[in-house]
């Protein structure tokens, strides 16, 4: 049985994913440790997590974090974050969000969603707690 939890895929078959299948599954992984690092934190209540989720989720928040993660990245890593951000539809962003800040949180989300599949889960945490904002130490 697969172990859907600890998959790991070799390159060759993460580069055959699209820049959006990679962002589809990143954005969960992103959505899922952010939701961690507020539960694990135990200072909001039920009613704020929703809100706090989706303040940290948001594609300007994506986008912030992605600029604090550039200068981390390695040749591979920033190859993954550069298709993810040029291959999105600019028509499609959403409406808090500008073409560019959309575009950004799409490299993000198809970095973290490459690093899942091939099974570098501590440099996702790694990238992850190395960008932390302010705000998040902050709820």
């Amino acid at each position: 049985m697969e172990n859907y939890f600890h998959v790991r895929m070799d390159k060759r078959a993460v580069n055959a994913v699209s820049a959006l299948g990679l962002a589809h599954v990143g954005d969960g992984v992103f959505e899922l440790l952010v939701r961690v690092q507020l539960c694990h934190g135990g200072k909001l209540l039920p009613a704020d997590l929703h809100r706090a989720t989706v303040r940290r989720v948001s594609a300007p928040a994506q986008a912030r974090r992605a600029e604090r993660m550039l200068p981390l990245l390695t040749e591979e890593e920033l190859a993954f974050f550069k298709r993810g951000r040029n291959a999105h539809a600019r028509h499609g962003a959403p409406k808090h969000a500008s073409c560019e800040e959309y575009a950004k949180a799409t490299g993000l989300e198809t970095l973290f969603g490459a690093l899942y599949l091939l099974g570098r889960r501590d440099r996702i945490n790694e990238l992850f707690v190395q960008t932390m904002e302010e705000e998040d130490h902050a709820s």
